[in-house]
């Protein structure tokens, strides 16, 4: 299995954390992993197809906003908070805030939960 590479702290822009927040999915697993806790993939749930929900958690990834650890067979993600609020502080804090009050991203949960 290829390993995840993540960006440094220090690399992560705001042209792409914003890009890769611009996305009703996106927005809902951030929520989803905002908690703080490691997810499985496998704990995940959006109404989308898991090629296109292992494709919007590259894009996270990618633009830094989350951790992906493998382990065997399995990956898990984390939010990559700490770093994201001392890059760009308030700004994880707003988008969360927003997506809360307009209801974004409601439809992404944890398997078992409602």
């Amino acid at each position: 299995m290829k390993r995840a590479s993540h960006p440094a702290a220090d690399e992560l822009t705001l042209v792409a954390a914003m890009a890769a927040l611009s996305d009703p999915i996106r927005i809902g697993l951030v929520r989803v992993l905002s908690d703080g806790r490691e997810r499985g993939w496998g704990e995940l749930r959006a109404p989308v197809a898991k090629s296109t929900l292992s494709h919007h958690l590259k894009v996270l990834r990618d633009a830094g906003i989350t951790r992906t650890r493998q382990e065997g067979t399995r990956c898990y993600v984390t939010l990559r908070r700490t770093d994201l609020d001392r890059r760009f502080p308030g700004l994880l804090d707003a988008v969360l805030a927003a997506a809360e009050g307009e209801d974004v991203g409601d439809q992404v949960g944890l398997a078992g939960h409602r």
